[in-house]
């Protein structure tokens, strides 16, 4: 947490408290927890272009099959162009239902059954799944954790790529929240151009950054050819419920096989107001992006603030990039699944288990900070007192 910035006057409301139970909300209905902050999506309402384009769709009586028409493509084209400098083009683009949906089906069309594919742990745990669930390999390339700080072990990722058919990249990383420099995408893609490792790129949390920090694309980074982007509006603006995303390669080989296989798996259809939604966010709700990502950096100063006051036990990793953050809680000695468990049964508090991110997550968390902050601060009161009441049982059982 580098940036230094003044809050602005604000012209979108990040402080109003929407009911989101009894709305068939993963976050909010699939368990009975008073404060879900796990599962990755904003109790932010989203930006007003987007909810006057669905409610312009919706005006209208038929609600048949739809195409995608050039105009999603080109408002992907623009946004990437003036935002990262990376120059998409048409004829290198393909449409899928989400990122997740996308990146199961090029496992399936570029890996064998038995192949290996690469991971950097902690990471994002439905990497494991995908990988796992069609019957692949996961090879666990750990970051190194060192002075509060993650970074990569080039040597290890070197050794293991040898063995590898597929390296999935998480970039910014979830959930660490860790911008990775050009220096490190470059030397990734010169690694997998060594092994001959096809690159998959996830990158769905680019632009949550802090104000005034930058994300480097892989494709600006590296110019290694066997490399494919998974990415989406959904995270940015809050639309995953509209299951919308593209698949971009340069390389046209490996986006032929990759559209043939969203064909075959039924992942290439449109929503039919997935478009309205994703044009009215690249074209229309950049300032209400700005805005949030203001909203964003000063929730993560709330519990910074928070932590080092009130809960010093408990370190937050620094991070540049996601309204994830990854809680060191190594010094309570504790498993993070238990805590985790705790904390929802004695405070009604819901934190990710950081070993559902690979067992090196063990001791941490991940805390979802993109709610209000009224809602945040009640959260981070409950947090404490859980972790409190832990400890005070921890220490009633040493005695006993």
């Amino acid at each position: 947490m580098k940036s230094v910035f003044t809050m602005k006057n604000t012209k979108y409301d990040f402080e109003c408290i929407i009911e989101r139970k009894n709305t068939n909300s993963v976050k909010w209905d699939l368990f009975d927890d008073d404060y879900p902050m796990w599962v990755a999506d904003m109790d932010f309402q989203v930006a007003p272009p987007i909810s006057e384009a669905i409610l312009k769709r919706a005006s209208h009586p038929v609600f048949g099959y739809s195409i995608v028409p050039d105009s999603l493509f080109e408002a992907y084209i623009s946004w990437w162009d003036r935002r990262y400098g990376l120059k998409m083009t048409r004829d290198e683009m393909t449409y899928a239902i989400g990122v997740v949906p996308s990146i199961s089906s090029m496992i399936r069309c570029l890996t064998d059954v038995g192949d290996n594919i690469l991971i950097q742990s902690p990471v994002y745990h439905v990497f494991f799944y995908v990988i796992e669930e069609n019957e692949r390999n996961v090879v666990e390339n750990e970051l190194i954790y060192e002075n509060g700080e993650y970074r990569i072990d080039f040597d290890d990722l070197d050794e293991k790529l040898a063995d590898c058919r597929l390296m999935l990249l998480c970039n910014p990383q979830n959930p660490v929240g860790k911008i990775w420099s050009k220096e490190d995408l470059k030397q990734i893609g010169e690694l997998c151009k060594k092994h001959d490792v096809i690159l998959i790129s996830d990158e769905i949390h680019c632009d949550l950054v802090d104000p005034g920090v930058k994300y480097n694309p892989f494709m600006t980074s590296s110019d290694y050819e066997n490399t494919i982007l998974a990415i989406s509006p959904s995270k940015s603006f809050n639309i995953a419920g509209f299951q919308s995303s593209v698949v971009y390669s340069k390389n046209k080989e490996l986006l032929e096989k990759v559209e043939a296989q969203l064909h075959i798996d039924n992942s290439g259809a449109c929503n039919v107001f997935a478009v309205s939604a994703v044009e009215a966010a690249y074209n229309e709700s950049e300032d209400w992006l700005e805005e949030l990502k203001e909203i964003l950096y000063e929730n993560k100063q709330i519990v910074k603030d928070y932590l080092e006051n009130e809960l010093p036990v408990v370190k937050l990793v620094d991070c540049d990039a996601t309204y994830l953050l990854w809680l060191d809680c190594s010094d309570l000695n504790v498993s993070s699944k238990v805590l985790c468990e705790f904390l929802r049964e004695n405070q009604g508090v819901f934190l990710s288990a950081g070993s559902d991110f690979g067992q090196c997550g063990d001791k941490f968390l991940r805390l979802n900070i993109a709610c209000p902050p009224k809602l945040l601060k009640e959260g981070l009161d409950r947090f404490k007192a859980g972790v409190i009441a832990l400890d005070n049982i921890n220490r009633l059982s040493k005695n006993i």
